[in-house]
């Protein structure tokens, strides 16, 4: 079994809601981490402002990020580029994900890549 995490919530709009999303997201990680089975975590769309978020010590979700950091595959390119992201991810150190060439973009995660190597696909 492998699972593959999408974070797609906005941190910008309904705050509560993107927070209880990320929170899911991320203890999904936890759980499969803890179990030992292979999980990566991805940030795409308006996901990818969730990097500078949850490096905030005062986020409530902070902890819970830092336990699971070694999940986190990256962070989409293309996305992080439309929706205002890319100086925070890229000074975060985190890969971007290029592998989907969408025209017009610097490209995205391929989520056909994840499903032929057998990943379940989560969305949050």
């Amino acid at each position: 079994m492998k699972a593959a995490i999408l974070v797609l919530s906005d941190p910008t709009h309904g705050k509560e809601e993107a927070l209880g999303r990320v929170f899911n997201a991320l203890a999904t990680a936890y759980d499969f981490q803890q179990k030992d089975v292979e999980v990566k975590v991805m940030f795409n769309g308006t996901g990818t402002r969730w990097i500078a978020e949850l490096a905030n010590p005062e986020n409530p979700v902070h902890g819970l990020f830092e336990a699971v950091k070694g999940t986190v595959a990256g962070v989409s390119c293309g996305c992080a580029d439309v929706f205002g992201a890319s100086e925070v991810v890229e000074a975060s150190g985190y890969d971007y994900l290029t592998e989907n060439e969408v025209p017009g973009t610097r490209g995205l995660p391929s989520v056909s890549n994840l499903v032929e190597e057998g990943f379940t696909v989560l969305t949050f």
